[in-house]
């Protein structure tokens, strides 16, 4: 019996390639990029690629519109080095989480510095 999914190993597999990708891209370079996970449904046509940014709110907004402008592009690319049957549709979404995480940990030192 397997002890993980398929879908799972071909994730972490596109994991590793996206990362490759996006440092390729020159019009990338604002704010530090960071894929923070890949989802891939268990039919394997939907990659939902979440990625974080440190830096300013305009580097956030000019990653966004550079990663929808490159799409084709980044999926080509994707298709070139991974052999798959059919490369999957590939949507970014961008992971608040390390952003709450601060605000969680600002909190908390408040509470303790009110104490």
């Amino acid at each position: 019996m397997r002890s993980y999914k398929r879908a799972d190993r071909v994730s972490e597999l596109i994991h590793a390639e996206m990362v490759r990708i996006l440092r390729d891209i020159k019009e990338l370079n604002h704010g530090l990029l960071t894929v923070t996970k890949v989802k891939l449904t268990d039919d394997l046509q939907t990659c939902r690629i979440f990625y974080s940014i440190i830096g300013t709110q305009e580097d956030k907004e000019s990653t966004d519109k550079v990663l929808k402008e490159n799409l084709k592009h980044i999926r080509f690319q994707l298709a070139n080095t991974v052999d798959f049957r059919r490369t999957p549709t590939i949507e970014f979404k961008y992971d608040s989480s390390a952003e709450e995480a601060i605000r969680v940990f600002e909190l908390l030192d408040k509470i303790k510095q009110e104490k």
